[in-house]
């Protein structure tokens, strides 16, 4: 049996549902774990949208057209693969290697199934992403595919869903749509809310959205729910849909102690027949829209980067801002977002030049990362900035980026003790341990402002996740306009035949070690001084090349707690990895932030660091015979 729009009716419907129950508990037990009776309590929901309302070519998932269906209960993820066999883009046998070593059904969705947009399972995610697939639709590509985000009710409790909500309704994203399924139970027990629809329904009006409360069990009920929601509304909609859990196996609706369980073989057989074992199997022709004609190709002009004169003295949050602007010009998809502190960030310089391509995500951060990765999901380049501190507060989100292999350039500023007067709360002293820890990432932190300049072009460009630290003081132009700068790469800024030590900075803490070297030279002493600009992938042969000049002997110089910055790239890059070469014994020492700082002006907080040029000679000095 075939069901299309033409022929759909409540009976067919109700057929593809317990189906999708079935296949849910089929491919859990094959797998001997997973999450079959998350999965049941939505299956109404989604055989009606995936049979009448969803528009998806699963023939061509890069079809601009098609709408985009998130699962941010990814736990369910059962049903969505019982979806995809309904529809005819998996096998019955792929089904059931679910969770199977190898297999792309992982216990998650993740993209490297064409048809999932991003990785989902840490809750609260799925709508922030939707709202920057949304914006994407609404004020970017200005088509009318549809986003649909299936919400579990244990994830309501996360403050993310909630930003999203607020920034769905403050962009009036009619394209955007909530299916809440409320089935009271999460993994311990009974939700915050239980099935208190009215009170889902009034937070979400209160946040500027539509609620329609409905009997997620109805199948007749849920149909009149998406026309509604898809009727051109004026702004986000939400179903609440109150729903049981296990739905349609007696043994298991609404009892505790089966979330993320599998059923036995026994059991599954007993479920299966409960729900009818002897059905013919359902197919689902989806509806499709066609593909829009090609965009207007806009051929994309060479780099125009902005440019500052040696020995002036720029901020690298100001080039960052400039470049950003500049790149817009010959990057037509370049869009940015913020957390409503573009005037210190510099993005503002991007927003007047181009304001439809700038989103304002105020003071939420989870959602400035999350709208990144939506927008990522239609194939801009997206750049979010704000303070290197807040960025803790996102960072699973981050940490989820990479499993969705997307493509996000974030810029933190106001990094380190050098913020001065601030004070710890708003100096970022962790940033580059918390970045360099994501698969795949990459990690830039410029000393100057053409330096700068290159990198961002560099990043608009690189695949994956990569960060770039700021600094909020002016600091010297070292570099001219015309030179170049690679991910992965390092500069040699101070060298002679003499050198007896090499001082590795990068930042501010480069801007130091010239200072510290001009000291030792009016005593005598050269030093090397390598400004390791690219923090992951550090440059190991340039930094070997420096310590086989120089005795092996070390100092690296950062502002940043001793953890996981650059003086563990650095180290690791002798430690894990073959080439260096071990007859030259390595002397390193490593000067970092050890003492929670306070406030005061910069120079003062450098210095009761340990990280100002006075400290890196006394270093240097300890390392002489």
């Amino acid at each position: 049996m075939t069901l299309t729009e033409q022929a759909l009716n409540v009976e067919q419907m109700h057929e593809l549902a317990q189906q999708l129950r079935v296949d849910s508990i089929r491919s859990s037990t094959a797998a001997g774990s997973g999450h079959p009776t998350s999965s049941m309590s939505a299956a109404d929901l989604l055989a009606v949208l995936v049979s009448k309302y969803l528009q998806y070519d699963f023939s061509e998932p890069s079809n601009p057209a098609n709408d985009h269906l998130i699962f941010s209960k990814g736990h369910a993820s059962p049903l969505l693969y019982a979806i995809y066999r309904a529809v005819g883009a998996v096998s019955d046998a792929e089904m059931l290697t679910f969770r199977k070593f190898g297999s792309r059904l992982q216990g998650h969705p993740t993209p490297i199934i064409p048809w999932v947009d991003v990785a989902t399972g840490s809750l609260g995610q799925g709508l922030p992403i939707g709202v920057g697939v949304a914006l994407a639709g609404k004020f970017l590509d200005k088509l009318q595919y549809r986003v649909w985000v299936l919400l579990g009710d244990s994830e309501m409790a996360e403050g993310s869903v909630w930003e999203a909500f607020d920034h769905a309704s403050h962009y009036a994203l009619n394209n955007l749509v909530a299916i809440l399924d409320m089935n009271r139970l999460g993994q311990r027990g009974e939700t915050d809310l239980g099935w208190n629809s009215a009170a889902y329904a009034a937070r979400a009006r209160a946040f500027g959205w539509t609620a329609i409360e409905v009997d997620g069990h109805d199948l007749a009920a849920i149909d009149r729910a998406f026309a509604m929601a898809s009727s051109q509304p004026s702004g986000p909609v939400v179903i609440v849909a109150k729903t049981i859990k296990g739905r349609g196996v007696s043994f298991l609706e609404n009892k505790e102690g089966w979330h993320g369980k599998a059923l036995s073989a026994e059991q599954a057989q007993e479920a299966i027949a409960e729900l009818g074992a002897d059905r013919p199997f359902v197919s689902v022709k989806v509806n499709r829209r066609a593909a829009p004609p090609p965009a207007a190709f806009v051929p994309s002009q060479p780099d125009s980067l902005p440019k500052y004169q040696v020995g002036t003295s720029i901020a690298t949050r100001q080039a960052y801002g400039d470049s950003l602007a500049a790149l817009g010009a010959s990057i037509p998809g370049l869009v940015v977002v913020d957390a409503e502190v573009s005037n210190s960030t510099m993005a503002e310089t991007f927003k007047k030049a181009y304001p439809d391509r700038f989103f304002e995500m105020y003071i939420a951060e989870q959602q400035m990362i999350a709208a990144a990765i939506g927008l990522a999901v239609r194939h801009y380049v997206p750049f979010a900035s704000t303070f290197a501190a807040f960025l803790s507060r996102a960072y699973d989100f981050i940490r989820m980026g990479a499993i969705s292999q997307t493509n996000i350039r974030i810029c933190g500023s106001h990094a380190g003790v050098s913020i001065g007067e601030d004070g710890p709360s708003q100096m970022a002293l962790e940033d580059l341990a918390m970045l360099r820890a994501i698969h795949g990432s990459t990690v830039l932190y410029p000393s100057d402002a053409n330096q700068t300049a290159h990198l961002v072009a560099a990043m608009a460009r690189q695949k994956g996740i990569s960060y770039l630290r700021s600094t909020r003081e002016k600091t010297a132009v070292l570099y001219d306009p015309g030179e170049s700068f690679s991910i992965g790469g390092s500069r040699t800024v101070r060298e002679s035949a003499n050198d007896r030590v090499t001082v590795i900075g990068a930042g501010i803490t480069l801007h130091e070690a010239l200072a510290a070297a001009d000291q030792l030279a009016a005593t005598g002493i050269a030093i090397r001084v390598v400004d390791a600009y690219s923090v992951k992938p550090i440059d190991r042969e340039g930094l070997w090349a420096a310590a086989r000049a120089t005795g092996g002997r070390l100092v690296v110089v950062e502002d940043h707690w001793p953890e996981g910055g650059l003086g563990a790239a650095v180290a690791e890059a002798f430690t894990t990895a073959a080439g260096w070469n071990n007859a030259v014994p390595l002397k390193l020492l490593h000067l970092a932030v050890k003492a929670m700082p306070g406030s005061g002006t910069p120079r003062q907080l450098l210095d009761a660091a340990g990280i100002s040029s006075n400290h890196i000679v006394d270093a240097v000095r300890r390392l002489l015979p």
